[in-house]
């Protein structure tokens, strides 16, 4: 008797037909890699692994799942912090990896169109000998995507100046869940409608697959010097940052790091931070030489006045990028201390940083749990890394409470739960205290507008009312929620 063959079977079979051999990954061995992002302590095993080298290819898998009904978790370089890319069981690994064609760069509209698999460093390395070049740089830019960059809409420590993705992409091709492409955006100075374009920017692969993008070029700065200020104390410290933003001057690059991550990453990669230094700000400004240097005399003013105890300036390139590699090299850096660490993403109005960073360390205390802080100071973008062991029963279980807890720190003084990790799986309960129902439900409704039957990164960056409820994070009851009809997603 023949039996009807499962979606998940006719599926792979039908990718089969389209994509190389080489290109379809069904073995548990092979599919490994893919178990998770960043964020290893969440993993999941997917129906298979699609690897497509043209948007076509892309397209095709996206249709082919969706005559199927079989979900698509579209996945980047892998470096994500929350679990975004995690697989879905029965659920087609969509990997965009292959995708890096890069244009040639279009001087005429100072952009370049590349591909969501190019990495974030090759787009800089390849336009700074024209003078230009892209502006966010995450830490993580030697290896993630710009597909993921998407995203997530993630910044990096010149985000302060030069804006964070979304203020640096054009224009884009995005497929949607059937595989039919749309075209988002315009090199114009503005499209006619809606900004679709910054909606898909930021929605974790919920709305569409992007398979490429316009981005914008900058033309590299005349002059630019790096200022490294050491405090005795992280409140003054915090305090300094507010008072340069509050003189006017905006710095292209302005971070922080208090004394765990500075021993951290100077033993890792020895460039000569101030071990003694309970925090050390390293401020970045860039322009014209004659501006330059009215900002730094103005800087070290600030500096002086809030107690600095160490300044050092540095002005050739060689030692200015040796202090941000530092800076860059952190989260790796913080973790040789702890055989685990667990890094938060979550942004407050800067002018509450002394007061969060006080009580981040009272929460540490009472969780018995180190936190190291490295972030993105001049715009209020907290990354604390919690460190823990694993192996030790409950520690993980602390570690993500610790980080919950945090999280409800920065809704409390006016924040949000992420600045440029996304939500993913990880923070999925935390939304629940950012947003009342009407607010969810609003985010279900467009879901569904753009992904009606909710195949696109399912369970991911919003959760449902009902989970909300039975966190007991809404007042309401989980019976007679409002929206019903929005709850599958």
């Amino acid at each position: 008797m023949n039996r009807a063959k499962t979606p998940q079977v006719g599926v792979i079979e039908a990718l089969a037909a389209v994509l190389p051999a080489e290109a379809l990954l069904t073995e548990p061995e092979s599919m490994r890699p893919y178990e998770c992002d960043g964020l290893s302590a969440l993993r999941g095993t997917p129906l298979c692994v699609a690897l497509p080298e043209t948007a076509e290819a892309v397209a095709a898998v996206l249709a082919i799942c969706h005559r199927h009904g079989v979900a698509v978790v579209p996945r980047g370089a892998g470096t994500g912090l929350s679990g975004g890319a995690r697989p879905s069981t029965g659920a087609v690994l969509l990997s965009l990896a292959r995708l890096r064609d890069m244009d040639a760069i279009d001087f005429a509209n100072v952009c370049i169109r590349v591909g969501p698999g190019v990495r974030n460093l090759a787009i800089s390395q390849k336009t700074r000998p024209h003078g230009l070049f892209y502006a966010p740089d995450p830490s993580s830019q030697i290896a993630c995507s710009i597909g993921g960059n998407l995203a997530e809409n993630s910044g990096g420590v010149h985000c302060l100046k030069y804006g964070l993705t979304t203020h640096n992409v054009l224009a884009a091709e995005v497929l949607d869940a059937r595989g039919e492409r749309l075209e988002i955006g315009s090199l114009a100075p503005d499209s006619p409608g809606y900004n679709l374009l910054s909606l898909i920017i930021g929605s974790e692969g919920l709305l569409g697959v992007v398979t490429s993008c316009q981005l914008r070029l900058l033309p590299v700065p005349e002059e630019t010097v790096l200022l490294l200020a050491a405090f005795g104390d992280v409140g003054r410290a915090a305090d300094a940052v507010s008072a340069i933003i509050a003189a006017g001057i905006l710095p292209a690059g302005l971070e922080m790091m208090d004394r765990l991550a500075i021993a951290a990453a100077e033993d890792f990669v020895h460039v000569g931070y101030p071990r003694e230094a309970a925090a050390i700000l390293l401020c970045e400004l860039d322009g014209d030489a004659q501006e330059i240097a009215a900002d730094q005399a103005r800087v070290e003013t600030i500096l002086r006045e809030h107690g600095v105890e160490d300044l050092r300036l540095a002005r050739d390139e060689a030692t200015r990028l040796a202090l941000w590699k530092g800076r860059k090299a952190a989260f790796p850096a913080v973790g040789r201390l702890a055989p685990d660490y667990y890094c938060m993403d979550g942004t407050i109005p800067r002018v509450r940083l002394a007061e969060v960073l006080a009580q981040i360390a009272e929460l540490s205390r009472k969780f018995g749990l180190p936190v190291a802080n490295v972030f993105h100071a001049g715009d209020g973008n907290l990354h604390p890394l919690i460190l823990y062991d694993a192996n030790v029963e409950g520690q993980q279980q602390q570690a993500e409470q610790l980080g919950a807890e945090i999280l409800e720190l920065c809704v409390r003084v006016g924040g949000t739960i992420t600045g440029e990790h996304g939500v993913g799986v990880e923070k999925l309960d935390s939304m629940c205290v950012q947003f009342t129902p009407e607010e969810l439900a609003q985010l279900h409704r467009i879901k569904a507008a753009f992904d009606p039957e909710g195949r696109l990164n399912p369970g991911k960056a919003v959760p449902t009312l009902h989970r909300c409820a039975e966190l007991g994070a809404m007042h309401v009851h989980a019976g007679s929620l409002p929206f019903p009809e929005l709850e599958r997603f």
